[in-house]
């Protein structure tokens, strides 16, 4: 039998890596540029050419088809998807969406990507036009008081629905025409419940095909998971992306003869498995390139015998990718990359925004790495292109990257080496302006640095950076990270892995001698995979005796299907492996896990797949270290992953030796404090049995493997590389500032804060913190002052430090180890009383008083009051809110004091019309979890302390905040000078009205020398009769929330932002009211009117909607409530973006299908509010329109503003439009509703909410003059753009963090 050739390329975006098996058995492999027109069009195309040359000997023409008679198979992972997706290069494309959600999409979840970005961007929508389907589909609900008449159907979940209107197809074929005479021939199709009832989109979808559409996805096809926004968003990739795939694949294959028909083409999906070529599609080509080098270590580097769990660690020149192994692929179904959410499975791959080009700066004392990326053009100052300095030329100028080893590909001609001179050179000049900062400072650790010791910084910042992702990725699901093994591949990570791994606590890292063509290699070993799923409603019940058949069945039939699939593709039956998975969760929890039965063998109480209840529980106490026993389980969706096993892993042997191994030179590299001799070898002379040790350099291609001292790097058996790493030596840190420790240490301080919270969401057990992860966890110094907070949920910035303040200031001395303090009241520092504080004092051996404070703040669902929720929109006093703590001694000496914190719960009941809290039981267990996230923080500084000493972190503490106090420092400086050119002075003031005629009153005096200001609010109404007083530390909050927003950059969030400044808050004053005063109005809505008035004295921006549109509905049997988006303000250079959440808030809000299939009510309307943003130069954002019907008699409240007094404009700007509140009575009346109320509503009475827009920035006159200057402009920002471009991360980490900011 003819012996052919086997072919495994990856695409990248920069390098396409070919792997080749030739006939005999020798490998090949290739690296050529992904894009090189001048030489070749298609770059895996060629490289199987070039190969097939060399090794056939037959001249093959680059302009003629290849014979595919030569070649067995080829596997194939590319960017194109990933690539079309960041530059919107896809397929023109339209949306078809149920009527009234036209902007659905646009609005998305409501929160801003950057919670501190005025300037809210977020990326261009993948469609160009929409088009609104006339037709509804809802639940059928037994208690729904609406009696309409309809035909009833019931979906694949079993779910029953109502027809309440039928597709109008007549005007949906007039809107189809339109776009086809626009030339677009892609079609998304989103209909609300199509996940579990699709003869609605299926109609739809084969009138478009009919009617001449090339492409069109329908979300029930392309992904069946309940959630119409990410599945939405899902079917738009998919229409975008899979016609730019079809392009890809036919331009590729026309390059075969027969266009490559007879041969096998498998390309590499997000999820690590193959797929034949005509089943690749867009949504599931998202990660195809990074997935198969997960599956490249996942099957070289994880040892069956001692299943020791691996990091996987792929450093680029842009970013890194971290993810993890553990005998299993770790799969999300849900991420987003370019702005889009995907929801599909995919490899839990974490994206890290620093990489070989991500660029240094030194910030106000502090070295910053990233996340702006050089990229490849101009990419580093050493590629001669007049690059910025980065993370490679730190690398370079160390003596760790050796110029020789690199092909002569750089400078404009592309012909020439690194230019180590230019990074010199540019070193220089940073080193000079440290210098000239650091003999400004008072307390610096030394004068002057050398160049060599601020390149070292920068990558001792960089690893640090690199180290929290993956603390974050193992700990979040209660794994030890010093437990795993380091698998190092990309082109630089050779570079940073054995600092990283030692700072983790590794002890070991291995490198596969194919580790610059992992993803390559990965493709090779892959097996080809089909999944099969389907949504589900079932409650997971043992004891129903149709139980199991049910599922035995469901699973019976997607097993059939994924096997039927892959005999199609050539598998024998016994060459398939199928894997059931159950998506489950806890009944009143969203945190679903796919659970797979594998370790949990069938028995009688379970499906003959395995036992799933078994399988959920072990993995729901591993991750969140606790289950709930009495609660219902559900299951979501069934799934089956199929898969074809193709091909047997062989590692061939390399020869062994029994002599030294010999370098081929010596170079000088730098570490710690000097230069060291540094051996250069090349892995290809190296064999098995060879040892070299530390320091060294291993060359492995184009790949820079560098062994640092005290590590050992051994050849094994196949050639690759595993090195043991040392302790290394410690280097001794003393109190005064040092610029490279300072990094270090705003690092670890964030670090222990994140693990803190990753404690207490795993730990909790209430829907609030646990998924939408409403809490902040901070660190604290022995003043009480912040010194870091995780996540930045504005409202929580600073507030904690004036609880840990007032509970010093109150007990004095009163401190011992093994109490645990709880306070909410606002004069204790609490911001509305939801808001739980938890407090401990950390003691160390010889210190008689607290050396630090820990503290985190959870949202508790309900602690008693008034209402539900704890949220009444008509509150008058306290007490009516809930339960208050003031200084409540919650563990005292160890000891939980449940009795006692059960007794102040239900205290409020005390009160006429309140209650005592309405679910003791969540209260108490998150409150046990906040202590325990406590502890783990305790742990972690203690370990710090141990690792530097007490005097060393005590210091640090304050060196961050005082390196806080200097950026705030700078900006007031710089807004000073220019108000003083503007205005000639420096006194900025502003007021604005609260819709009850209550006065915000600001005056702001700036000394422009000192960089300091006095921040008063005299003049502000007293203590307003309701609930809209905002506690001080609210207000402190809203004002260092707006000093961060100005400064521009990041920086620590801490005590020191507000050092300089002196802030007057009149005492029972609207914005510090007396200790009795309803406050629950004031953290919601005064909040958001304090930050309007002091940007508008700073002149920042115009008036964002002013308003969180506070939203309830409920009755005896449950409540709802949801803040809803509206306009943001313009500023001077940006127009407001429209339906988003500004400023003090930025929550995500419930997908319709959440809120329709759980609560008696339809959404009729949500899409934006067209023309009430604020007219200027640059315009406002517009509201949003949301329609309520409600399907039973309930309660609504409203807590609202600017439904009186606009948002104001700024600069000549117009106002942005006030927000309304109606009521349509069923009857016909429709009554204005007003700011704040709670009003009984009947079944068919529709709640209409108009938010408000955002304020206009400058005149449109002077839009004329802008519209006239916006080229040249544009053509500075896109020369800008070439000097930098920030990454944004992806993966559980990253989705992880996201929710938090938008909690």
């Amino acid at each position: 039998m003819k012996e052919e050739f086997q072919f495994a390329i990856d695409r990248g975006g920069t390098f396409t890596d070919i792997w080749a098996r030739c006939p005999g058995g020798k490998i090949e492999v290739m690296k050529l540029l992904s894009v090189d027109p001048q030489n070749y069009k298609d770059a895996p195309r060629e490289g199987i050419r070039r190969i097939l040359e060399q090794e056939t000997g037959i001249k093959m023409s680059a302009d003629k088809p290849i014979d595919t008679s030569y070649i067995d198979w080829i596997r194939m992972g590319t960017t194109v998807a990933t690539n079309a997706l960041l530059e919107r290069k896809g397929e023109p494309m339209a949306l078809a969406i149920t009527k009234g959600f036209r902007d659905l999409l646009y609005i998305g979840n409501q929160a801003r990507p950057q919670i501190f970005d005025l300037e809210i961007s977020a990326p261009d929508q993948l469609y160009s036009e929409v088009i609104e389907v006339e037709e509804r589909l809802v639940f059928k609900q037994d208690k729904c008081e609406i009696n309409k008449s309809c035909d009833q159907v019931t979906g694949v979940t079993g779910e029953k629905l109502e027809i309440w209107e039928k597709v109008n197809t007549e005007k949906l074929r007039e809107d189809l025409q339109k776009l086809l005479d626009k030339g677009i021939q892609s079609l998304a199709v989103v209909l609300l419940h199509s996940y579990t009832y699709a003869e609605h989109e299926k109609e739809v979808g084969r009138i478009a095909l009919e009617m001449g559409f090339h492409q069109v996805s329908l979300s029930s096809e392309v992904m069946s998971m309940v959630r119409v926004v990410p599945r939405g968003y899902t079917a738009c990739a998919d229409a975008y992306l899979t016609p730019q795939i079809k392009k890809y694949v036919a331009g590729f294959a026309s390059g075969f003869k027969d266009n490559i028909q007879n041969t096998s083409v498998l390309f590499m999906q997000s999820d690590g498995g193959l797929t034949p070529v005509n089943k690749f599609n867009g949504s599931r080509a998202i990660l195809s390139g990074p997935a198969g080098g997960v599956v490249g270590y996942a099957l070289t580097t994880y040892n069956q015998d001692t299943k020791q769990a691996v990091i996987g660690f792929d450093m680029g020149g842009t970013s890194t990718d971290v993810s993890r192994y553990a005998g299993q692929y770790e799969h999300v179904f849900e991420t987003t990359t370019a702005g889009v959410t995907i929801q599909a499975p995919q490899l839990d791959i974490n994206t890290v925004a620093a990489g070989g080009g991500s660029m240094l700066f030194f910030r106000a004392g502090m070295f910053v790495v990233g996340p702006e990326s050089a990229g490849a053009d101009p990419g580093p100052a050493c590629y001669k292109k007049g690059g910025p300095l980065t993370i490679t030329d730190a690398n370079l100028c160390l003596g760790r990257l050796l110029p020789e080893y690199f092909p002569k590909i750089f400078g404009k001609n592309q012909k020439s080496p690194l230019d180590k001179a230019a990074t010199d050179k540019a070193f220089k000049k940073l080193t000079r302006e440290v210098n000239e900062f650091l003999s400004s400072q008072e307390g610096t650790a030394k004068q002057k640095m050398t160049t060599e010791e601020i390149a070292m910084g920068f990558i001792q910042v960089a690893n640090e950076a690199m180290c929290r992702p993956i603390r974050a990725l193992t700990q979040a699901k209660g794994y030890d990270t010093s437990k795993h093994v380091l698998a190092c591949f990309g082109g630089a990570g050779g570079q940073h892995a054995c600092a990283i791994a030692r700072s983790l606590g590794m002890s070991k890292v291995f490198v596969h001698r194919y580790a610059g063509i992992l993803s390559a290699y990965g493709m090779a070993l892959a097996d080809v995979v089909y999944e099969a799923q389907e949504p589900c409603a079932k409650v997971y019940n043992p004891g129903n005796a149709d139980f199991f058949d049910y599922f035995d069945q469901h699973i019976a039939e997607l097993q059939n299907k994924c096997r039927e699939e892959l005999m199609k593709q050539g598998f024998q039956r016994e060459q398939i492996e199928t894997q059931p998975f159950l998506h489950m969760r806890y009944d009143r929890t969203d945190c679903a896990l796919m659970i797979s039965p594998d370790n949990h063998p069938a028995n009688q109480n379970s499906c003959r797949s395995g036992d799933f209840k078994s399988a959920f529980q072990e993995r729901y106490q591993t991750e969140f270290g606790f289950t709930i026993p009495d609660r219902p389980i559900l299951v979501d969706d069934i799934r089956v992953r199929g898969v074809g096993k193709a091909l047997v892993r062989e590692e061939k042997e390399v020869p062994v030796t029994s002599f030294p191994p010999v370098a081929t030179l010596t170079a000088n590299c730098y570490f710690d404090k000097d230069y060291r001799e540094t051996k250069v070898y090349l892995l290809e002379n190296l064999s098995f049995g060879h040892s070299v040790e530390g320091p060294a350099i291993i060359m492995n291609g184009n790949s820079t493997i560098l062994v640092e001292p005290n590590c050992t790097a051994s050849i094994t058996k196949c050639g690759d590389i595993e090195i043991q790493v040392g302790s290394g030596t410690t280097q001794r840190v003393g109190p005064d500032l040092d610029a490279i420790q300072l990094s270090i240490f705003s690092h670890r301080f964030m670090s222990i804060a994140e693990q803190m919270g990753r404690v207490l969401q795993r730990t909790a057990i209430s829907t609030n913190i646990k998924e939408r992860l409403d809490f902040s966890c901070a660190m604290f110094g022995p003043d009480g002052g912040l010194v870091a907070n995780a996540p930045h949920i504005p409202v929580h910035l600073g507030a904690m430090q004036e609880t840990v303040q007032f509970q010093m200031r109150q007990r004095g001395k009163d401190f011992r180890e093994g109490d645990v303090i709880l306070a909410n009241q606002p004069q204790a520092g609490g911001s509305h009383l939801p808001d739980l504080t938890v407090i401990t004092p950390v003691f160390w051996p010889g210190e008689s008083k607290p050396v630090f404070f820990v503290a985190s703040r959870g949202h508790h669902a309900d602690i008693g009051g008034i209402t539900p929720g704890s949220m009444p929109p008509h509150s008058k006093c306290i007490q009516e809110e809930g339960a208050v703590f003031k200084s409540f001694k919650l563990v005292d000496q160890g000891i939980f004091q449940e009795e006692a914190v059960t007794q102040a719960f239900m205290e409020p009941g005390k009160y006429p019309g309140s209650s005592g809290t309405r679910n003791l039981s969540d209260n108490l267990s998150d409150l046990k979890a906040q202590v325990a996230a406590n502890q783990k923080g305790i742990t972690l500084i203690k370990e710090l302390i141990e690792e530097y000493g007490l005097d060393v972190v005590i210091a640090y503490m304050a060196h961050i905040q005082d390196n806080a106090e200097i950026a705030v420092q700078e900006m007031l400086k710089e807004i000073g000078r220019r108000t003083r050119e503007r205005t000639g002075t420096t006194q900025l003031s502003a007021e604005d009205y609260m819709d009850d005629g209550a006065k915000l009153c600001l005056t702001i005096n700036i000394d422009e020398e000192k960089g300091t200001a006095v921040v008063d609010f005299t003049g502000s109404t007293c203590e307003v009769y309701g609930n809209c007083n905002a506690p001080r530390a609210v207000t402190l909050s809203a004002l260092i929330y707006c000093l961060r927003c100005m400064v521009r950059h990041d920086v620590p969030l801490n005590q020191g932002c507000l050092k300089p400044v002196t802030a007057i808050i009149p005492k029972g004053s609207i914005l510090d009211p007396s200790e009795n005063a309803a406050v629950v109005g004031g953290n919601v809505l005064t909040s958001q009117r304090v930050v309007d008035v002091i940007f508008r004295a700073f002149q920042v921006c115009a008036a964002s909607q002013g308003c969180m549109n506070n939203i309830t509905f409920g009755d005896d049997a449950f409540g709802h409530y949801e803040t809803v988006a509206g306009g943001a303000g313009a500023g001077p250079t940006w127009n407001g973006r429209s339906g988003v959440h500004s400023h003090m808030t930025n929550t995500r809000i419930t997908d319709p299908e959440i809120l329709e299939r759980r609560y008696p009510v339809i959404l009729k309307k949500f899409h934006l509010n067209p023309g009430t943003g604020g007219h200027g130069q640059h315009k406002g954002g517009d509201g949003i329109i949301r329609e309520y019907l409600f399907r039973k008699d309930l309660t609504l409240s409203i807590l609202t503003e600017r439904r009186v007094f606009s948002p104001y404009g700024l600069n000549g700007g117009e106002c942005g439009s006030k927000g309304v509140n109606l009521i349509y009575y069923k009857d016909g009346r429709v009554v204005f509703l007003g700011s704040k109320t709670s009003i009984k509503c009947h079944a068919g009475d529709v709640f209409y909410l108009q938010t408000p827009g955002g304020g206009g920035y400058g005149s449109e006159q002077e839009l004329k003059t802008e519209t006239r200057k916006r080229k040249q402009r544009s053509s500075e920002e896109g020369s800008k753009a070439k000097k930098g471009h920030s990454l944004v991360g992806r993966g559980s980490v990253f989705e992880y963090k996201k929710s938090q900011e938008s909690a």
